[in-house]
């Protein structure tokens, strides 16, 4: 395919002509990134595995990252086609068992997605939904879908196409796969983050759910009655925030209920006394109010603000990504007390001789490098595994200083088994600032802005680039 840049000059039937070409070259790349997974998958087959090592602490093992029927792979390799194709380990491997999936336990619809005929987001759908399935009942999907999966039909149909596919696959393991999911119960705070909002996601039976709206309902209901003048949205979060404190939810509700039901007031004075025994009651008092304040519970947040002379307005909250200080006053300013603490000197911190890692280290360690530094590792959490880029070493005779920032890189536990027991190399010519080296050669370059490829064959960098990665490479090297 000729891909063209000058777009302004083609005319409206030709660029469409052109955009059709694209689309089907796009497809056609999908189908062979998917091709080039199984024969990765091939390639490092568990035979390469030394036996005597698979059974030690941390040593590479054999995983099946497919369903059924599909073969064992050696784990580290997903790290490899990860970082050469842009992805995490964990996507890599998520692609991995997709191809071996669709290959070997769904052929029809591997058949129709190699002739362009089905695209390869529906077809990897259909792996992943399919994949605790058995060989069998997973080509009786794969025979009731794969006519259906070319997108003739809407997204929600065909999802719903394939659930009712895999359930009548094997109605008694549906009912089991019921009772499974029913275990499966949880309600975690999402991760996304947008604009300073976060969401709570319930995963419960529907009557639990259905029960849970309808107190949400009511309380917003409440809240409305009570003078409350913001969008019903709104409102439903107080109301959620009201339960978090189930006896000020109760007193609520109980003083709601008496105010609603107190006697009215008269009119007007009777000219004749009128024995009334609803109005010889006493009122119960003034509309009950919502202290806020005393709902808020104790929650650490760690906020960072430059404070420099060129102030940027953005602040970084740990957990919840970048928001506004307009947003930090108007939201959290009103409820929040705030510790100012002051900036940890990064390069001011001492070596230690010992092999444990210091809080203070650990705390610089997380400012300056925040995510996990293998190539396009995700992982932010201060939960990460502290790993001495050059290894420690122990004995009498070992150097001092081993421990400090410049010889620390944060990684999850499989990234950090990868490092330790894989054929990856790993420098770290300047602190926060990591060269890698995989199994094949391909080198890649970490820091605070990601993860960039250095001397891959289709990059075009700056002169300025060209001669820091020669620098990089050289002390990596």
């Amino acid at each position: 395919m000729h891909l063209t840049t000058d777009l302004h000059e083609l005319t409206g039937a030709a660029l469409l002509d052109h955009a059709e070409e694209v689309a089907r070259t796009q497809r056609e790349c999908e189908v062979q990134v998917l091709r080039i997974a199984v024969q990765h998958a091939i390639i490092n087959n568990p035979d390469r595995l030394d036996p005597a090592l698979i059974g030690l602490p941390g040593r590479e093992r054999a995983r099946r990252f497919g369903g059924v029927g599909t073969p064992e792979v050696a784990e580290f390799c997903c790290a490899e086609l990860g970082a050469r194709v842009g992805i995490t380990s964990w996507a890599a491997s998520s692609l991995i068992a997709d191809a071996l999936d669709l290959v070997i336990r769904l052929p029809q619809l591997w058949r129709r997605v190699e002739a362009l005929e089905v695209r390869a987001s529906y077809a990897r759908f259909v792996a992943r939904r399919t994949r605790d399935l058995t060989l069998e009942q997973a080509a009786y999907v794969d025979s009731r879908v794969a006519e259906s999966a070319d997108g003739r039909i809407p997204w929600t149909r065909f999802e719903e196409l394939v659930t009712g596919a895999i359930a009548a696959s094997d109605p008694e393991a549906a009912a089991a796969r019921e009772e499974e999911q029913a275990r499966r119960q949880f309600a975690d705070a999402t991760r996304s983050t947008e604009d300073g909002m976060r969401g709570f996601y319930v995963r419960a039976p529907f009557h639990v759910v259905a029960r849970l709206d309808a107190i949400v309902a009511h309380l917003a209901r409440i809240l409305a009655d009570l003078g409350d003048t913001d969008p019903e949205g709104h409102r439903r979060v107080k109301a959620v925030l009201v339960l978090t404190d189930p006896q000020r939810a109760v007193a609520l509700m109980t003083a709601y209920s008496a105010w609603r039901d107190r006697p009215d007031d008269p009119d007007g004075p009777a000219e004749e006394p009128v024995h009334d025994p609803q109005h010889d009651a006493e009122r119960t008092g003034e509309r009950p109010e919502v202290d806020w304040d005393a709902l808020m519970p104790t929650v650490a947040l760690m906020v960072h603000v430059y404070a420099g002379d060129e102030e940027t307005g953005v602040a970084r909250v740990e957990g919840q990504g970048p928001v506004t200080e307009a947003w930090l006053r108007h939201h959290l300013g009103p409820h929040a007390r705030f510790t100012v603490s002051p900036v940890i000197d990064l390069a001011g911190q001492a070596p230690v001789d010992a092999y444990e890692i210091p809080d203070r280290h650990r705390r610089a360690v997380h400012l300056m490098t925040p995510a996990d530094t293998f190539p396009w590792g995700s992982s932010t959490s201060r939960t990460q595994q502290i790993d001495h880029t050059v290894a420690f070493r122990h004995g009498a005779d070992r150097p001092p200083g081993q421990s400090r920032v410049g010889n620390y890189g944060p990684m999850t536990q499989h990234h950090h088994r990868i490092k330790t027991h894989g054929a990856w190399q790993v420098q770290q010519p300047f602190a926060g600032i990591y060269v890698w080296r995989d199994p094949h050669g391909a080198i890649y370059l970490v820091d605070h802005t990601g993860t960039r490829r250095i001397g891959a064959p289709a990059t075009t960098a700056s002169p300025a680039e060209l001669v820091v990665s020669r620098a990089l490479l050289g002390l990596a090297a």
